[in-house]
């Protein structure tokens, strides 16, 4: 597949990987600021409707929680390294030679960004099967009708916010991992 994308592309001058690196850059840092704006932003409404509901003995879900809070904070790491790539990208347009990255520099960049969206991808993947699995079994825990009688059994709509949160941190970390292996696939 990597000799099929290799063939395709031709090898970048440093004028035409600057200026896809900076469309990309920008691409990536937009799609990834509204994705994990609204991960946080359910994060938000599923953290205080949990406070303000009865205690509940699901330990899974608070896990789940504190593992998109720590995808979320990778999420904002990505979103101003993708800021950062397009001052990258800006400094290799520029006419001034002596303001152009080396290529080492930007290869770091572009790693330093996958390895945060790989991280990341993973907690929010093992945070959303965790709060899915929590949601699943307390659904088959209880036989059907009974909850309405066991106010405690029922599965409340934080659950499945928390589980929307961290589907949409999966959305934002592959955008961001897709993005960086693309160029960095380019470049080298």
């Amino acid at each position: 597949m990597s000799e099929l994308i290799q063939n395709s592309l031709p090898t970048p001058t440093k004028q035409r990987f600057a200026a896809t690196f900076r469309v990309v850059s920008r691409f990536s840092f937009w799609i990834q600021l509204a994705l994990a704006s609204t991960s946080g932003i359910i994060l938000i409404f599923a953290v205080f409707s949990r406070s303000l509901s009865a205690v509940t003995n699901n330990a899974a879900i608070g896990f789940s929680i504190f593992f998109a809070v720590i995808g979320v904070l990778l999420a904002a790491f990505r979103i101003f390294w993708a800021f950062r790539g397009r001052v990258l990208a800006r400094r290799l347009q520029s006419s001034d030679r002596t303001v152009h990255p080396r290529k080492e520099e930007v290869i770091q960049a572009l790693k330093i960004g996958l390895i945060a969206s790989f991280v990341g991808m993973l907690l929010a993947f093992i945070a959303s099967e965790v709060s899915a699995i929590a949601v699943l079994s307390q659904s088959l825990a209880v036989p059907q009708g009974i909850a309405v009688y066991q106010q405690g059994n029922v599965i409340r709509s934080f659950d499945i916010l928390v589980i929307l949160a961290n589907v949409n941190l999966i959305g934002t970390h592959l955008v961001g991992s897709l993005t960086s292996l693309g160029l960095l696939e380019w470049i080298d």
